[in-house]
């Protein structure tokens, strides 16, 4: 394992909880994050990091809640975080979204992100880590020595909320800098890391647990996150408080059904149907509307009006790795409406565009801000 370069790890906690679920005998560990986090290539960083525990902790039993999806930013994490990480009873969780987020606008990000962390903090149950992994546009700030902005932001919340971080990037552009990794046995694509490459990435992470689970390694450290209460927001409309619409309450014109999905597992249940014209009514209270989706090729497109308001129309980006469905997306049609009840109207249209191959409309929740 490469020594720590300066940088890399900013410990701004013991992982009190940490500790004392491995002394119990039992820790529930949570990934959530992008491709890069995703469970599904079977090697990505999560790996490495849990059989290192297991190994190291074998009379520990370890659950595992890898809830990364590829694609994915904080702002469906923040609808996903009381499902996948805390109702599954996650005591340390991972958190990595500085590449996924990075072309977000920061007001956008910085809102999705601590509302994300404040949900994952509220109720003092879990240790938090932020770690960060690379994409090319951070290539000239990194090799300057600069944080890239996305990463820099991220840190303003760790020091707000005395969040431990891991820069697993850095780490791997370290290795590759000294000649011990080859770039492309690193990142090929400029984004997703081989073995190799998500092998460098857990060792960042395997260091930072190995000198921070020591039982002297907290010693100096001011109190966890996790024994104080939350502080005041640094961000004024931050996503912490979502909740949900139940199909229920959905008033619908044309053939609808609500049904179990099988399709993605982070999907409960969708309000589906593939008719050009279906149309959907509904209030809520808040000031904001997300819609999320299961989503790809085959999907049509849809307008809305909120307070009969003037109709706007969706035109989803598709990209070439996009397949027919299968894309879990969330579109945010509202954040800034007066604090109050409100009124949608949602209604089924073809998209009328050569990427655009269907008419399925699967809606796996109406999020409320």
């Amino acid at each position: 394992m490469l020594p720590m370069a300066e940088g890399i790890v900013r410990r701004r906690g013991g992982l009190a909880r940490t500790k004392r679920k491995l002394k119990e005998g039992a820790l529930t560990i949570g990934f959530i994050g992008g491709s890069i986090t995703d469970a599904r290539p079977g090697h990505n960083w999560p790996e490495p990091v849990t059989r290192w525990l297991a190994e190291a902790y074998p009379d520990v039993r370890f659950f595992v809640e890898n809830a990364g999806i590829g694609a994915t930013g904080s702002d469906l994490a923040a609808f996903r975080a009381k499902r996948d990480l805390i109702d599954t009873g996650c005591d340390l969780v991972f958190v990595e979204f500085a590449v996924n987020d990075y072309d977000t606008p920061p007001e956008r990000r910085n809102r999705t992100r601590e509302g994300l962390l404040r949900q994952l903090l509220a109720d003092g149950r879990r240790d938090v880590v932020l770690v960060y992994t690379y994409c090319q546009p951070m290539y000239e700030a990194m090799m300057r020595g600069d944080a890239p902005h996305s990463i820099a932001e991220f840190e303003a919340l760790g020091e707000h909320y005395g969040l431990s971080s891991v820069w697993m990037g850095k780490y791997a552009l370290e290795e590759v800098k000294r000649g011990r990794m080859r770039w492309e046995e690193w990142l090929p694509d400029g984004l997703h890391p081989t073995e190799r490459g998500s092998l460098s990435y857990g060792e960042s992470v395997i260091g930072f647990l190995r000198e921070t689970l020591r039982a002297d390694a907290a010693a100096d450290l001011a109190e966890d996150a996790a024994e104080r209460p939350l502080p005041a927001p640094l961000h004024e409309g931050h996503w912490q408080r979502v909740r949900f619409v139940p199909f229920e309450d959905v008033r619908t014109e044309g053939p609808w059904t609500v049904r179990r999905w099988v399709t993605l597992h982070w999907i409960d249940r969708a309000l589906s149907t593939s008719a050009v014209g279906a149309k959907l009514r509904f209030s809520f209270e808040g000031r904001g509307l997300a819609l999320g989706f299961d989503f790809g090729n085959l999907s049509a497109e849809f307008r809305w009006r909120i307070d009969g308001g003037e109709w706007m129309r969706s035109v989803r980006e598709r990209p070439d790795w996009c397949g027919p469905q299968g894309w879990f997306k969330l579109e945010t049609l509202a954040e800034d409406l007066p604090e109050g009840r409100h009124e949608a109207e949602i209604e089924v249209v073809h998209g009328n565009a050569p990427d655009c191959a269907g008419t399925r409309f699967d809606l796996a929740f109406i999020g409320i801000l």
